[in-house]
């Protein structure tokens, strides 16, 4: 059911103290609460839920929490326990008073991803653009020139070898038949267990021979487990069920598939995790999807974060980011800064000037606004490492798409914290500099013959 908008207290609580009384009144939470449009969310998202059932958390209290989950790099659970324990957090999310019980579960914030999806959560982004326009921070025209870069948005899986993806999917196998009583001739779970540890000890003391025999011994054990199960499903009339059926088509691709072969399973449970190389000498091969970031070349702000499947050439993802970077902030990019690998990508976006790293030819002031491009790389270092793009938690290809784009607002909310926290200051520096100096007055006036 959709969520009821929340309403002031009942009287029954004046003798409680209120939060607005609580807390104080210039920090940048409580600032920013009184800037955000929370209205325009209910509006959005309000055609996703219907008119019979339970009522739904309200929607400025999810929407809330996931702004601060990715604006201080908390999980779900800790979100939730944070919560509990800060009145500024409860005053962003709307709550009059103070919460001394979290009336939700952590997992609620899970179901209501995805409720709203990829394509609801870009509101969240485009709002954290329109309270940076309405509090001055930035102008549309600083928009119109933008820095684009891709970076891979590792997922959360274990580093994919044979071996273990051989055990994983055998164990997966031995699991499902014992759900639908599927009796085996032999499981292999004491002896794919052994061949595993000795695989991995074997390989930590560069005995590759006797590793890649261990490892042969996992594939034909995943191989006996596999049409042990087909022939039990081939004397059954009704086939395999729709779960069953899935997994071994995974363990079947686990079981087939080559060293060069493309499109290859890394990991069990998450088929959308690609291999891509972006040529770092510390890390050379790196485990999720490419993600492509657009921020503004005037002031650094995150204008779209998109997840991008396939391992595409960067320079035909360079149309999809700007249409997404016009979506979210209302404004038409006219020039665009990228590095080397956009290379041919200008014919596929003829009404915005692109300017590739290492031109030439160039006037003096469009060489300092091309040395901005690398303004970008730090943006994706915070993105990463202080607003959790770095390991993404999140289920399937839709997963990766939300996770990108709320780092975005993440990073975006950090910045307007930031800038509320420095008028504060600056107010507050600035009467203590006007009190001393009416002080320094009255004490000559009192002390002048």
């Amino acid at each position: 059911m959709r969520p009821k908008k929340q309403k002031k207290e009942s009287q029954y609580r004046l003798l409680e103290t209120r939060l607005e009384h609580l807390v104080n009144t210039k920090h940048p939470l409580v600032i920013l609460a009184g800037q955000i449009d929370w209205p325009a969310f209910d509006e959005e998202f309000g055609e996703l839920y219907s008119d019979k059932g339970r009522p739904g958390i309200p929607t400025r209290v999810m929407v809330g929490l996931h702004y601060l989950k990715h604006t201080f790099n908390e999980s779900d659970e800790s979100v939730v326990d944070r919560f509990v324990e800060n009145p500024y957090w409860q005053y962003f999310c709307g709550y009059e008073y103070f919460q001394h019980r979290f009336p939700i579960d952590a997992s609620s914030m899970t179901r209501w991803r995805k409720r709203i999806g990829s394509d609801g959560m870009k509101k969240l982004l485009s709002e954290t653009l329109e309270t940076a326009k309405r509090r001055g921070d930035v102008k549309g025209h600083h928009f119109e020139k933008v820095n684009v870069d891709t970076t891979v948005q590792e997922k959360a899986v274990a580093f994919p070898t044979d071996a273990r993806l051989y055990q994983k999917a055998r164990i997966r196998l031995v699991k499902e038949a014992n759900k639908r009583g599927i009796k085996l001739r032999q499981n292999y779970v004491r002896k794919g267990k052994a061949a595993f540890l000795k695989q991995s000890r074997y390989a930590h003391a560069q005995q590759f021979k006797r590793a890649r025999k261990k490892t042969k011994e996992l594939r034909n054990y995943l191989g006996r487990v596999i049409r042990d199960i087909e022939r039990d499903i081939e004397k059954r009339d009704t086939g395999p069920d729709r779960h069953l059926a899935h997994w071994l088509q995974v363990a079947t691709w686990i079981y087939e598939q080559k060293r060069k072969d493309k499109d290859k399973v890394y990991a069990v449970h998450a088929l959308e995790v690609e291999c891509i190389s972006k040529g770092k000498t510390h890390k050379r091969y790196e485990f999720g999807c490419k993600t492509s970031v657009v921020s503004s070349s005037h002031g650094n702000w995150v204008l779209a974060s998109d997840a991008i499947h396939s391992n595409p050439y960067d320079g035909h993802t360079l149309k999809k980011a700007l249409e997404s970077a016009e979506a979210m902030s209302g404004v038409r990019v006219k020039q665009a800064f990228v590095d080397r690998g956009y290379k041919g990508s200008r014919p596929s976006v003829p009404d915005v000037d692109v300017y590739i790293s290492g031109q030439r030819r160039l006037t003096r002031w469009m060489r300092k606004w091309l040395k901005r491009r690398q303004a970008v790389e730090p943006i994706i270092g915070h993105m990463k490492h202080d607003h959790r793009m770095n390991r993404n938690y999140l289920q399937g290809w839709e997963g990766d798409c939300i996770n990108a784009i709320l780092a975005g607002c993440g990073f975006n909310l950090m910045k307007l914290y930031r800038a509320a926290a420095f008028f504060v200051d600056f107010l507050s520096a600035l009467l203590g500099a006007n009190m001393l100096s009416a002080n320094r007055k009255s004490l000559l006036q009192e002390t002048a013959p």
